[in-house]
């Protein structure tokens, strides 16, 4: 039975591996606990019939391809093979698992090979004259397998897999048991299939620094016609004084906040006591807009929230340094309005390809709406 669920889940891991390979990574770096429930089928020489359990896990995305989990497990089975016999076969796991991770969509085929330590207890009472058989054993394990996760949102998600475990067990391990206490260990091979919830509660995205800053250059002026003939002389017009411009600043997102935060770092803030000394020189900037941005790596609701929380943390910054806080405006723009498009990247290169989409701008609101009027020097 063991090598039938192998093959039939091989088989349903190619494929569906071969229908997600087009699929744009969405790698966040996010830990993740991992509940969930086993089926076990025994080696037949621990005389065991087919049984189940539990499990709790906890893992992380290590890199684009990478993942590692490590927990517990649990799994029991009634004695099966023995005639008149009655008991139980138990067995607790401590273990670390690599996950090759084949796609980073919602979806993502993985194979595993994991190591540990495992207790196998059989704990069988057999009928007089023989003896009962109890014995336990302590020591190694080792597991390959394949499996699948599917990301349902950001923050939950199912994990299935198929696993062949390798393990030392004692005492009354041959085909032919007849009955007696056995001392001697051998290594046995279960089939064990799991399914599991992701509760992800991290994700750190690593993020390129991109320029600090680029200036808007002022509006070219008109050319003025040329006349035909010299008009008569016409009145002195009073010439409409210059008005200061507040240059358009663009932020790299990680400069500010780093890894996927909302949190300014302290190297953020001398980069905005710029704008707050701008502000504070020229009281006529009635109106000063910040925006925020993400790229479109995630959800678009998660990604809407973040530069939200972005955006309103650097107002607060340059509120708290004395700018009234009516004349700022504070508004999330999420994936919208992108730089850069990327497509067809994937992987660590899609993450520094759309590192220009995740920005903070800052502009004079008022002067944005107007076009062609004199700035200062």
């Amino acid at each position: 039975m063991n090598n039938s669920l192998i093959q039939i889940a091989v088989v349903a891991t190619l494929g569906l591996t071969a229908l997600s390979a087009s699929a744009e990574d969405m790698y966040r770096g996010a830990w993740y606990a991992l509940p969930g429930i086993s089926y076990m089928d025994t080696d037949n020489d621990l005389n065991a019939g087919n049984g189940g359990g539990a499990f709790i896990k906890f893992g992380k995305e290590v890199s684009p391809s990478w993942d590692i989990q490590g927990g517990l497990g649990y799994n029991t089975s009634n004695e099966n093979g023995i005639p008149g016999a009655s008991g139980r076969y138990k067995q607790t796991t401590l273990g670390l698992d690599a996950l090759y991770m084949l796609s980073r969509d919602k979806f993502r085929p993985f194979v595993l090979v994991g190591a540990g330590v495992a207790r196998n207890k059989l704990g069988y009472s057999i009928p007089a004259p023989n003896n009962d058989l109890s014995n336990t054993k302590t020591g190694w394990m080792a597991n390959v397998g394949l499996g699948a996760q599917y990301l349902v949102s950001d923050t939950f998600g199912l994990q299935a897999d198929l696993r062949q475990q390798w393990s030392r067990a004692k005492g009354g391990l041959d085909s032919n048991l007849d009955g007696t206490n056995v001392s001697h260990s051998e290594t046995i091979s279960n089939t064990l299939l799991s399914l599991g919830g992701i509760f992800r509660f991290g994700a750190p995205t690593p993020m390129p620094v991109v320029a600090e800053a680029e200036p808007v250059a002022a509006p070219t002026p008109a050319p003025e016609p040329v006349a035909e003939a010299a008009p008569a002389p016409a009145p002195v017009a009073a010439v409409e004084p210059c008005k200061p411009k507040f240059e358009t600043v663009t932020i790299s997102a990680e400069k500010l906040f780093g890894f996927d935060k909302s949190k300014l770092q302290d190297g953020a803030k001398p980069i905005l006591d710029g704008v707050v000394a701008k502000l504070k020189e020229h009281s006529e900037f009635k109106l000063v807009m910040v925006t925020g941005y993400t790229d479109r790596i995630g959800s678009e609701a998660y990604n809407q929230k973040l530069s939200e929380h972005r955006a309103n943390e650097v107002k607060d910054y340059i509120v708290s340094q004395g700018i009234d806080a009516g004349r700022l405006q504070a508004v999330g723009k999420g994936e919208s309005e992108a730089v850069v498009d990327c497509k067809g990247i994937k992987g660590k290169k899609l993450i520094s390809c759309l590192a220009p989409n995740r920005r903070v701008v800052i502009l004079d609101e008022e002067q944005h709406k107007v076009e062609g009027q004199t700035a200062c020097n």
